[in-house]
């Protein structure tokens, strides 16, 4: 009830040509200890601390949250606890708080911005530690095998800069890069002809580093298996699914079905799936079927809470090749 009583006088004063006309800017790192100064709010609006006390000033926030505090002995702006970029904007280019600074007798609001800006405060994280290709040892130079890209919470130049392979070798590169703002790739390249006879397996690490100060990094291992035999990959009928789904359609209702197909024979031909989810740090509300590539639902869905979910589905082969494609599930309201 509190916090409704604030949204109606603060939809009411809104209405009220009481406020100047462009708001207060301020800009606060993410993670600033409680007390902090964000910037002195009473002489950027032109009063002094004793005119804060005497017309009772206060802070009316949108969402009814006190992420700041008005000190009225000062007429400082203050953090008032732990903010945390991602938990308040997720990832978001741009982080900010508005609220009004409420003026009493006579009345008199402005208008305060804060922007939440972005410290180097998460690593890359691969989903998974260790990866396994088994590679053909007839795969020609410039052959490419799809890795999942890490994921990093930060944003800008604190997200992920760069891979490199550690150590160094001859046979392999890697290249990444981004089809769209939503599409990043990261692939393994083959730069040289491949001889099983003269080594079987190799090992090595891919490394995702962040561009923040000190840089963090995040690591997957690679394993990479040569084979004698099978050198046709899995490809899938469609680079891209879109599937539409009502936000109230039970538990184990089926989204779509991915294909691929394989053009080798026996066990080099025979295809299993397996699904993940952008920012995977959550339960999925999707399953697939491995062999059929059935996507069902484990939970109802909802609507307002997110509208599109995006999927990638890894299409393997019993020789270990696979491919990757992209599935676009869009809520219904």
């Amino acid at each position: 009830m509190a916090i409704a009583r604030q949204v109606l006088c603060l939809s009411a004063f809104l209405a009220l040509p009481l406020a100047r006309a462009e708001p207060i800017r301020y800009s606060v790192a993410e993670e600033a200890e409680s007390g902090s100064l964000v910037g002195k709010l009473a002489e950027d609006a032109g009063l002094t601390p004793p005119q804060l006390s005497a017309r009772r000033a206060r802070l009316l926030s949108e969402d009814g949250r006190q992420h700041l505090r008005l000190d009225r002995g000062s007429g400082r702006l203050l953090v008032a606890g732990r903010l945390d970029r991602e938990e308040l904007c997720a990832h978001s280019a741009t982080c900010m708080l508005p609220f009004e600074l409420l003026l009493s007798d006579p009345l008199q609001f402005f208008r305060v911005e804060v922007v939440i800006e972005d410290i180097n405060d998460h690593s890359p994280l691969f989903r998974k530690e260790q990866v396994t290709f088994k590679i053909p040892e007839t795969s020609e130079p410039g052959s490419r095998f799809p890795l999942e890209v890490a994921r990093d919470l930060d944003i800008g130049s604190n997200s992920i800069q760069a891979y490199r392979i550690s150590p160094e070798n001859e046979d392999f590169s890697v290249s990444y890069g981004s089809r769209s703002e939503d599409d990043k790739y990261l692939e393994l390249v083959l730069e040289k002809p491949l001889d099983r006879e003269e080594q079987a397996e190799m090992s090595f690490s891919v490394i995702a580093e962040d561009g923040g100060s000190p840089p963090r990094s995040g690591t997957t291992q690679v394993k990479i298996v040569i084979l004698d035999v099978n050198d046709n990959a899995p490809m899938f009928t469609q680079q891209v699914y879109i599937g539409k789904v009502l936000e109230n359609m039970p538990e184990g209702s089926v989204i779509l079905t991915v294909m691929a197909t394989d053009q080798d024979a026996g066990i080099h031909g025979d295809i299993t799936y397996e699904l993940s989810e952008a920012g995977g740090q959550r339960e999925s509300a999707f399953v697939i079927d491995p062999r059929t590539g059935e996507i069902k639902l484990t939970k109802p869905l909802d609507f307002e809470e997110e509208e599109n979910h995006r999927l990638s589905v890894t299409a393997t082969d019993g020789g270990g090749l696979s491919a990757i494609c992209k599935v676009l599930v869009e809520v219904v309201d």
